[in-house]
């Protein structure tokens, strides 16, 4: 339970020291590098983006944003950056994996900077510095991608034997868990499932997965289902299904997050299911993190951002905010 009392006492020095500083925002003279991924404004960005910006604009910290076109060697080049720097904290992607990232991330712990992870956990980096406001803000990847690979199952009828097609980033070693864990909700149903590796002029450049599908659909005319967990890429499979000749519900479609590109092919009976990241939240929150583990010494957060998918029956409820680039 909580008791508030209201009365009128004399002033004490903590609250003269608070109605002096009433009008400052309680991070200014904070600075932090904060990691984005792909391109400012770009599918599966701009809600990160406007989500890290409302939170600079809240609290009064400075914020430099980094781009990487989601490529991991960028991310540690960019991280290296912003060590350099002295900042006092940094907000990074998980994409290149604790290997790559830990020793980097033990420089600046040992410097002083605080340092947390959206979008794709570090686990052992979460758990050594969690004391030091280490946290996490994004999806249970596994999880996350099962429930896709589960759900386009359920909502196509797709049967034992079928054959299907996960399209994704399964070699990395974080960020690969949300595509093995659709190819493994696909497997655990009976489908028959193919895989393809994104390559990296795909990852940074997503139309040129369309002659990667067209190809594969053409060796393969029996394809029933086609599931990534490539934001960027999932937008897209409707222009390779279309480019293939396929017409709606010929090959199901599923993916991940919300752009209005991807709710037009939802509208256009194409894609089936995406998963809501409520990316919004993974600019925002890591941001606050560092914020509050500056001030108040508070420890790593651990926040799960995705619980449930979109679908052409629920997405008219966040079509205006998908619109706005909010919700992406």
């Amino acid at each position: 339970m909580i008791v508030l009392s209201v009365g009128c006492t004399a002033p004490t020095t903590a609250t003269k020291e608070t109605s002096a500083t009433a009008g400052a925002k309680i991070g200014e003279g904070i600075t932090i590098y904060a990691q984005m991924g792909g391109s400012s404004g770009g599918t599966a960005v701009l809600a990160r983006e406007l989500g890290a910006q409302q939170a600079e604009k809240d609290y009064g910290c400075k914020v430099n944003y980094q781009y990487s076109e989601w490529q991991p060697d960028k991310m540690i080049a960019q991280f290296k950056e912003a060590l350099a720097a002295k900042p006092d904290g940094i907000c990074i992607m998980g994409h290149p994996g604790v290997e790559a990232f830990a020793p980097f991330v033990d420089e600046a712990e040992d410097a002083g900077i605080i340092v947390t992870s959206g979008n794709t956990p570090l686990p052992a980096l979460e758990e050594k510095y969690s004391k030091n406001g280490f946290g996490y803000v994004g999806s249970d990847l596994f999880e996350g991608g099962y429930l896709v690979g589960k759900t386009i199952v359920e909502i196509g009828n797709l049967q034992t034997g079928d054959k299907a097609l996960e399209y994704g980033l399964e070699s990395q070693p974080e960020r690969g868990k949300s595509d093995k864990g659709a190819h493994q909700a696909m497997l655990d149903a009976g489908l028959d499932v193919d895989y393809i590796e994104i390559s990296p002029e795909v990852d940074g450049n997503a139309t040129l997965a369309v002659p990667v599908l067209t190809a594969y659909l053409a060796e393969n005319p029996d394809c029933k289902a086609i599931v990534t967990q490539h934001g960027a890429v999932t937008e897209i499979l409707p222009d390779a299904l279309k480019a293939a000749g396929k017409k709606p519900g010929d090959v199901l479609a599923g993916g991940i997050d919300l752009s209005p590109k991807t709710i037009e092919g939802i509208k256009a009976g194409y894609i089936y299911v995406t998963l809501d990241q409520q990316l919004y939240l993974q600019g925002y929150m890591p941001i606050q993190q560092v914020i509050f583990t500056k001030l108040y010494k508070l420890s790593g957060l651990d926040v799960i951002t995705s619980k449930g998918t979109v679908n052409a029956q629920n997405f008219k409820d966040l079509e205006d905010l998908i619109n706005k680039g909010i919700r992406g």
